[in-house]
């Protein structure tokens, strides 16, 4: 199968709720939505009009509420990204950041992610993914709704550039393990370490990440490189 043609999932990787919204969240969607939140559409961005430049386009894939991501944007300010979240008080509280803190490197889609890599974002695009403790889904029962599978990876390699990176950090083992063993042995990815990557150095702190580690979890990171 073509991974462009990467079906519709009958079992989606999460389930939409019903976010309440404070009242500087409602105000960002009205007054920055229009111009940082791109809508869903089946056709392929056209990035350069979208950032108004050329540049390393990076994607991040469930933002929460977007504190990691507004860290790195504004830390990479010669790198443009976009972040799709499906919940919309994470993307009201992303816009709030963008707003304070003037970062015009920064795009918003609230979609679902796989169909925005498969119908709006062009071969070869990407410079980098992140995807930072997605839902471990670590009931038996549910780990088919777990976002890194093979196809779903397979779709990634072409959405990324030759030489362009993946970054996953998780603080399930389980989840962890499962990453590993998907990646490691995915047609066209090489991992830039021996088993699980050191956290880079750039990679802020999330509020999953801080939870996870009250609950006594361990932290992996994970990077593979696309190597043809």
């Amino acid at each position: 199968m073509n991974p462009t043609d990467f079906p519709r999932r009958p079992v989606r990787s999460f389930v939409t709720r019903a976010g309440r919204m404070g009242s500087g969240q409602v105000r960002a969607l009205a007054e920055l939505g229009p111009r940082f939140v791109l809508p869903y559409q089946p056709a392929p961005l056209d990035l350069a009009s979208t950032f108004g430049r050329t540049a390393p386009l990076i994607l991040e894939i469930g933002f929460g509420m977007g504190g990691a991501t507004a860290q790195v944007a504004a830390a990479l300010p010669d790198h443009d990204f976009l972040g799709v979240e499906v919940h919309e008080p994470g993307v009201g509280a992303l816009l709030k950041l963008i707003g304070s803190q003037n970062l015009t490197n920064l795009r918003l889609l609230q979609h679902d992610a796989v169909e925005v890599l498969q119908h709006m974002l062009p071969a070869e695009s990407l410079a980098g993914v992140h995807i930072w403790f997605p839902d471990p889904w670590h009931k038996k029962r549910h780990h088919k709704r777990r976002l890194i599978q093979p196809e779903f990876v397979a779709l990634l390699r072409t959405r990324l550039a030759p030489g362009g990176y993946l970054h996953c950090a998780t603080d399930w083992q389980a989840y962890a393990e499962h990453m590993l063993a998907v990646l490691g042995t995915a047609p066209g990815f090489s991992n830039t370490a021996e088993g699980y990557a050191p956290r880079p150095a750039w990679r802020p702190d999330t509020k999953f990440e801080a939870r996870g580690l009250q609950l006594g979890h361990g932290v992996w990171d994970l990077v593979f490189k696309r190597s043809s």
